[in-house]
């Protein structure tokens, strides 16, 4: 077998996937420009009459509690008191409700909106710098870097200002050596509800009454954590927010009249405790505002904004606290908070509303000079537009001035407008594209989808190739890559690595089509060969095949929104309708139910039929099973979707909760028992199949980890769920050893996983081989084989998986060697092996069983059901195909091929995408099982390679467990293969019985041709299913839905591939490492047999 030349064309292939994707996303998600100049006092305002100093004015308070409780929504800060039966979120929060209604002149609640990604590190960033995220963003959000751009943490700095913070650490990161004291907390581990909150509660009180403060930033991640955890609708929310509402309280106690107040949540969550998004529920955040002295004039009145955006807080604290307005802030002052301009003589030190909104117009105009000038990105008629709005509300405002009467109240209302009209417009650009790369990217995906297609039909003619046709693709790369660098070094003084990969990949792709083309000519040329398989794409009937009309449907689907969210159930539904063309098709060319003898006819004229009646009835029944069972899956797997924003009145499955958030123990202690009773089952098959097969007897390590291994991973998973489904409050005197149990368990999962996959991967042979003397094999002339494909079972069955050819050439060889060799060879052995026939099928099936345990033990418990379905469904799915393959007769008709069909490809790529949705996941942010990061690590992750690693883990399991399962696809049909189904010749003598996966040792150039076609049909489903949601990325990129459908589907099709082909890579190199095994294993059995 050709491996190498096998995986060095996979690996080229995926190179140049990559490369196409990494261009196309650094093209379509570009990061904003970021305008790195800061405020001064002296540049607040303008010259106008007279030359002001702003900083040297009195500012309305000297001091700010800032108190940020995260994920706190509207919702929780409500009362209702009409609500008699409150939810454990509702009516938690009196004191808000109690200060609005009691003091209306010191105290305000308002809705606080976010702009979307509604992750922490980008509202924290929105809520200091006044600025708009980018979509990207969001990939930071575990990974904080500090912010460079103007923010009034540092404004507050210059101004000499005491910044005292208490919290999540992520404020580190974000203003690395900013404060003048600084108490970070831990935050990223969800699963730990109190320590940050306890820490800022054992020093706020005593920091509030010190005088070595001016603002204090204490941010409360209890409430946050809840929501991940158990959800809002859990007893631990109210307990959360009953401890939150004393805090405000006890601050509201220690407050002096020149000090203000700011309770906010930086985002809200879903019914679920998630966030990320852009629904109501995670942007709808809340805002109080309180100080012991009036800052209202009064009651709420009708002016007043119904809803507060989060970037309006950033000018409203700087001018309130006489700092600067951040250079690049775009928020509107909180009019309320200032007097109106008549009452500003009676108001000592407070800016009328007016002046605020001049000193704010003026600063966001200034930024949108700047910005323009540096980034030439936003429309030109609508900069014309605000430039020419603006100059007409400067020269009003100043002539007011000038003539010392009051500007009017109109004034005031334009100054809003404009101000909204330019955060409109930045928010319309900043979903800034460079099409360049964008055009590139398409190219290069184009260009791979091509030349993974070609790889396919051509994959015999490039096995036969010593360097797999790549060597001059491998050269013209890199040279054209070092051109293009050194050309942009010339040009432009630095070179962009993104174009030099783009050059480099797209002439690899184009000189390797040629070589392709030349090769597939000469090859016709030399066997005189009629037409290339090439041209069978170009007959317009073939656009009726099911399955290349299904693929076709997926990926023209991508397109359309209402596709991509109800994309799970659309998914299924192809699944189903493609699995059943496979039995129709089958009826269609009468290969379903056995041939009518016709009397009228000789029989002697008749060919023999490939099958026995009885076998064809039973093939048929087999498949028509399968089909049944892959129904019953399919159907079942519905149960355990989540729901999108947009799904209106869907419910989440009750799956995908942890059994820590159920309330009710006897439904706990159903849902355990059903996990545990999954993987047991999961466990079991896994086992019965590669007993069945005899693949269980070896002592090697393959063998080692399925009969120990895998039943300690399923207790150390199973007793891990028990310890997790555990209350806090339960078993207060073993807390210590529950939180023991906690980081053990599934770190001890962890170790037996990477034991027992490593051990298949150093000794995949599950052979058993029993020697026996040769005085007994000479008792008779020819004695009957006896080597064995299979043990634990009937001596009928087992005979239905002899592995007799191969062994009687070695059993002959032996015998002519005992013949001849006289007294000295006397005891040479002959030959009882077990396990040999599904040789290379064993392990692959074992990795991927193993590889599954691990996967679901970064669920949640009730995935075990899911998990079951998957198992079962792959299963039924690879019989499916076998019997399929069987009943067809084609590779009878042609014993050297072992091609896959592109039916059971796509059925697979089809399943692989429906239980991502069946195991919980969506092509959402909200929607990723951030909980995965903790499992084995309830203290957090000192870095942000592991909890990212555990995360894509979890949400790409299915992909994982179809891309390394794939070559089963290539297996399967000969470990189901039907005694005589394949013909005699070539084989053997007739009646012999079937070789299973010994055909392969037997053909290695079509074994790796045939391999090659596989992973190459798979990789170009994958590809070409990430080519269209590129391609509806960049077509819809100024649809309303792109940045809530489009682009994250794009995010979670591209990554998906990443994953997919990276484990593509590793089940293609198992299969390979087996073979090599397999070779070693005739040379020490048989040197003169082995290749």
């Amino acid at each position: 077998m050709k491996g190498l030349t096998v995986l060095s064309l996979l690996v080229w292939l995926c190179a140049v996937y990559f490369v196409g994707i990494y261009l196309f996303v650094g093209g379509f998600l570009l990061v904003r420009l970021e305008v790195n100049r800061t405020s001064a006092c002296g540049d607040v305002l303008q010259p106008g009459v007279e030359p002001l100093d702003f900083c040297q004015s009195r500012p309305r308070f000297r001091r700010a509690v800032i108190l940020i409780i995260d994920a706190l929504k509207i919702d929780f800060a409500r009362f209702d008191r009409s609500n008699t039966a409150p939810r454990p979120y509702e009516n938690k929060l009196p004191v808000l409700e109690e200060a609005v209604s009691s003091r209306p002149s010191q105290s305000r609640l308002y809705p606080f909106r976010a702009d979307p990604p509604t992750t922490t590190m980008q509202r924290i960033k929105g809520f200091t710098t006044g600025s708009l995220p980018t979509f990207v963003d969001v990939g930071n959000n575990f990974a904080s870097s500090a912010i460079l751009e103007d923010n009034l943490i540092h404004q507050l700095g210059q101004m000499g200002k005491r910044v005292v913070f208490m919290g999540d650490d992520t404020w580190e990161n974000l203003f690395p050596k900013k404060f003048y004291r600084s108490l970070p907390f831990p935050s990223f581990n969800v699963k730990d509800l109190h320590t940050v909150d306890n820490g800022i509660l054992q020093h706020l009180y005593s920091t509030m009454v010190g005088d070595d403060w001016d603002v204090l930033v204490a941010h409360f991640l209890g409430v946050d954590h809840c929501g991940h955890r158990f959800g809002p609708d859990h007893p631990a929310m109210s307990d959360k927010l009953t401890q939150m509402d004393g805090v405000i309280r006890a601050v509201i106690d220690r407050l002096q009249n020149d000090t203000l107040l700011v309770v906010m949540g930086d985002h809200g969550m879903t019914d679920t405790g998630d966030h990320g998004g852009e629904s109501q529920k995670e942007t709808d955040a809340a805002l109080f505002l309180y100080s012991p002295s009036a800052i209202f004039p009064g009651p709420p009145s009708q002016d007043e904004p119904d809803v507060v955006p989060q970037t309006d807080l950033v000018p409203t604290l700087a001018l309130l606290l006489g700092i600067p307005i951040p250079f690049s802030s775009v928020g509107q002052v909180l009019l309320p908070l200032f007097a109106p301009h008549q009452q500003t003589e009676a108001a000592d030190g407070r800016l009328s509303q007016l002046e605020a909104l001049w000193i704010n117009t003026k600063q966001v105009n200034r930024f949108l000079e700047t910005y323009s000038g540096l980034a030439k990105d936003i429309d030109p008629q609508s900069l014309s537009e605000l430039k020419a709005q603006f100059a007409r509300l400067s020269s009003e405002y100043l002539s007011a001035l000038r003539e010392g009467r009051a500007p009017s109240q109109r004034l005031a209302s334009s100054m809003q407008d404009y101000l909204t009209a330019v955060r409109d417009t930045c928010r319309a650009t900043w979903a800034r594209f460079n099409p360049a790369k964008m055009a590139g990217g398409l190219a290069v995906l184009t260009f791979a989808c091509v030349a993974c297609l070609v790889t396919s039909e051509l994959s015999v003619v490039l096995t036969e190739e010593k360097r797999a046709a790549l060597k001059a693709p491998a050269t013209v790369a890199i040279a054209v890559g070092v051109g293009v660098a050194a050309a942009q070094l010339l040009t432009r003084g630095y070179a962009e690595a993104a174009w030099s990969l783009a050059a480099g990949a797209i002439s690899s792709e184009v000189i390797f089509l040629w070589r392709a083309w030349r090769l597939k000519r000469s090859a016709v040329l030399k066997n005189g060969a009629k037409a290339s398989k090439l041209s069978r794409w170009l007959i317009p009937r073939r656009l009726l095949l099911p399955w290349l009309a299904v693929a076709l449907l997926r990926c023209a689907s991508l397109l359309s929104d209402s596709y991509v969210i109800h994309e799970g159930r659309v998914v299924t539904f192809l699944l189903l309708s493609l699995a059943l063309c496979v039995p129709i098709h089958l009826n269609w060319n009468g290969h379903l139910l056995p041939p009518t003898p016709d009397p009228l006819k000789s029989a002697g004229l008749l060919p023999s039929p490939t099958l026995t009646p009885a076998a064809i009835r039973k093939e048929s029944g087999t498949l028509l099973g399968c089909l049944g069972l892959l129904v019953l899956c399919s159907y079942l797997s519905l149960w355990f979707h989540g729901c999108r924003e947009e799904q209106g009145l869907c419910q989440p499955s009750p799956f995908l909760s942890p059994l820590s958030r159920l309330q009710d123990n006897q439904l706990k202690n159903i849902y355990y028992i059903l996990s545990v009773a999954s993987l047991a089952v999961c466990a079991y098959l896994l086992r019965l199949c590669l007993c069945h097969y005899g693949n269980l007897n070896s002592s090697g390590g393959s063998a080692f980890a399925a009969r120990w291994i895998l039943p300690l991973l399923c207790v150390c998973t199973g007793l891990h769920w028990a310890v997790g489904a555990t209350a806090e409050d339960a078993f207060r005197q073993l807390a210590e050893l529950i939180r023991t149990a906690q980081l053990a368990l599934p770190r001890a999962a962890f170790c037996l996983l990477g034991a027992a996959l490593s051990l298949v991967w150093a000794d995949p042979l599950t052979v058993f081989m029993k020697t026996r003397n040769a005085a007994s094999s000479r008792s008779s002339a020819l004695p009957p084989p006896r080597y064995r494909a299979s043990t634990g079972i009937s001596p009928q069955a087992e005979l239905h998986h002899l592995i007799p050819q191969i062994y009687q050439r070695m059993r002959r060889s032996l015998e002519d060697g005992e013949l001849s060799g006289g007294g000295e060879d006397d005891n040479r052995p002959a030959v009882e092996a077990y396990g040999l026939g599904t040789v290379y099928s064993a392990p692959l099936l074992l990795f991927c069983g193993l590889l599954g345990v691990g996967l679901l033990l970064l669920h949640p418990e009730g995935m075990s059901l899911a998990f079951l379905l998957l198992l079962l469904e792959m299963g039924a799915l690879l019989h499916i195909h076998a019997s399929s393959t069987t009943l067809s007769g084609s590779p009878g008709a042609n014993p050297g091929a072992f091609n896959v069909p592109w039916t059971p490809v796509v059925l697979w790529s089809l399943a692989a995408s429906q239980f991502f949705h069946a195991t919980g996941h969506l092509p959402t942010f909200p929607s990723i099982q951030w909980g995965a990061a903790f499992v084995g690590f309830p203290d957090g992750h000192v870095g942000t390679v592991l909890p990212a690693s555990l995360v894509t883990l979890n949400t790409f399991a299915s992909h994982i467990l179809f891309a390394v399962g794939c070559p089963l696809l290539l297996f399967w049909p000969l470990v189901r293969e039907v005694r005589g189904s394949r013909g005699g010749r070539g084989y053997g003598e007739e009646g012999e019985d079937a070789v299973m996966e010994m055909r392969l040792r037997e053909n290695p150039h079509q074994f790796s041709a045939a391999l090659l076609q596989l992973a190459t049909r798979y990789l170009f489903i994958l590809g070409a299913q990430t080519f269209s949601s590129v391609c509806a990325a960049a077509i819809l990129r100024r649809h309303l839905m792109v940045w809530k459908v489009f682009a994250p589907k794009l995010m979670f099709e591209a990554s998906g591939f990443l994953v997919s082909s990276t484990f593509l890579l590793i089940g293609v190199t198992l299969v390979i490492r087996v073979d090599v095994a397999v070779g070693r294993w005739f040379k020490r059995l048989i040197p003169s047999v082995s290749r």
